[in-house]
């Protein structure tokens, strides 16, 4: 195992809250409150007074019981041998008070995020792309193999997604093999759900931060190989990782596909993210059709694969990833940020693509998945308003709902991780955060005539309508003061 005892150990140690009294005696554990999901585009689904039972051992969903009087007594008549110190109940007593303003809903899913990039949230300067690479990233992501510095930025974004509610993240590490080893380490410690990728470059790239394609094979190997065999946890997988296709030649992109293929691992790359980058691509590869084709010649284009931003795309590289089964990670802050354009997501949706959300950091300033939802309905609407067909202007734009299926089920999917976590349904992981709207120094107002009368809410349009402004408060103005817990397959991960 990748030792973490560097000089930032002291803010790598587990900190976790034990919830449980005598652990080893219960087995199921049942989580009582208001539930929301998204369990497709578009659909808010509203589970009232709901119990959900997890299983302790696994963090696997068992039962989900709606309009439930007495949670304990559910779990019970679930399994007629359990006794009763067997089940442990987690009340959400605070959402009978607060008319559902205090509610569970699944964990959220970062698509795209590159961990070394982190101290730099927030840094753009006056950069596009290639520049912005140049400039800032490049230099941050070299100074990495510091394992000092490697460690103590990594603990700081992964103990900050899990703050923002993020239980499942696609990493980006650097070039280094011992660095990014540390990252696994730590999200392996942390319990957070991950995808962990040595970034692989051979070419165009500064020359203090490239490797060779002998160098990229050798660490390529002895990653993937460690986060499988050696740190061996169910919660942390690899993710071959080449750049993007400029700083990739045909040799390294060949073998990394070699390698997805033989271990069965996912791929995560960058694809049609600004207009400089897809000419720099063609001039590159001209016995390529298109950026996309790049992918597809090399084999890196599957249904395991994650293409970010996708931006630029053209229609006959829609059907490739589609054909594909490829997923779309959608960076809203991050394009916004670097002037790289906007993604015509409710298209790509409408064919249906797989396309979850991405923080991008740190080409996205954030690694809060809720504002990456809102810039992301926003976008919507920009881009909208550069149509002149009313009907095209509707038919472009994300709903709330629509951007909070993205953030959840959508991830889920890209990742393909769908039948494990997303919503909360029987047999699935109990990945979720707990959201209280009057939590202590809240940006969420809400006045009494704005709360929910539960015994009306499905009986009443009104009620309904009022709930679905609750969580567009929350959408909107809500932030980490907000999420209460998180829990990863069950287990306790975060809590203000």
């Amino acid at each position: 195992m990748a030792p973490v005892t560097t000089n930032s150990q002291i803010s790598c140690e587990e900190t976790f809250i034990n919830e449980l009294p005598h652990t080893e005696e219960v087995k199921i554990i049942v989580h009582y409150g208001d539930f929301l999901d998204t369990p497709a585009l578009g659909e808010l689904r509203i589970r009232l007074n709901c119990a959900v039972g997890v299983c302790n051992a696994t963090g696997v969903i068992l039962f989900v019981e709606e309009n439930c009087d007495d949670p304990l007594m559910t779990a019970l008549a679930y399994d007629p041998y359990l006794k009763n110190f067997e089940v442990h109940v987690i009340s959400n007593k605070a959402s009978e008070d607060a008319g559902s303003a205090s509610f569970y809903f699944p964990g959220f899913v970062d698509t795209h995020i590159h961990a070394s990039q982190y101290p730099n949230c927030g840094i753009f300067g006056d950069s596009t792309l290639l520049d912005w690479l140049e400039t800032y990233t490049f230099p941050l992501e070299s100074s990495l193999s510091d394992e000092n510095a490697a460690a103590l930025t990594y603990n700081a974004v992964i103990s900050q997604t899990l703050k923002h509610g993020t239980t499942c993240a696609a990493y980006y590490t650097t070039i280094h093999t011992n660095s990014s080893k540390i990252m696994a380490d730590l999200c392996k410690l942390k319990g957070q759900r991950a995808f962990v990728g040595k970034v692989c470059m051979d070419q165009h790239s500064p020359s203090y931060y490239q490797e060779t394609i002998q160098e990229c094979k050798e660490s390529s190997l002895e990653l993937v190989k460690y986060i499988l065999d050696e740190l061996n946890s169910p919660l942390v997988r690899p993710i071959i990782t080449p750049r993007f296709a400029i700083t990739c030649s045909s040799e390294m992109m060949t073998f990394l596909a070699d390698v997805a293929e033989q271990f069965d691992v996912p791929i995560q790359t960058h694809l049609n993210e600004n207009t400089s980058e897809i000419e720099f691509v063609k001039e590159l590869f001209k016995d390529c059709e298109s950026y996309t084709d790049v992918y597809r010649k090399h084999g890196l284009l599957n249904e395991k694969t994650v293409l970010a931003h996708c931006v630029h795309l053209e229609e006959t590289e829609i059907k490739l990833i589609k054909e594909a089964s490829a997923g779309i990670s959608h960076c809203p802050i991050s394009n916004s940020s670097l002037t790289s354009g906007e993604c015509r997501v409710k298209e790509l949706l409408k064919t249906g693509l797989k396309v979850g959300l991405g923080s991008d950091v740190s080409g996205g300033f954030t690694v809060s998945i809720l504002e990456n939802a809102r810039q992301a309905l926003l976008v919507s609407r920009h881009l909208a308003m550069t149509m002149d067909d009313s009907t095209k202007k509707e038919e472009v734009k994300l709903s709330v709902a629509d951007v909070l299926y993205l953030a959840t089920m959508g991830g889920a999917k890209v990742l393909n991780l769908c039948g494990k976590i997303g919503t909360f349904d029987v047999g699935k992981e109990f990945d979720a955060q707990l959201i209280d709207l009057f939590a202590d120094k809240t940006n969420v107002s809400i006045f009494p005539w704005q709360r929910v009368d539960k015994e009306r809410l499905h009986s009443n349009g009104k009620d309904r309508v009022k709930m679905e402004n609750i969580v567009a408060k929350w959408l909107f103005n809500g932030d980490d003061r907000n999420i209460k817990s998180v829990w990863i397959g069950g287990k306790l991960r975060h809590q203000n």
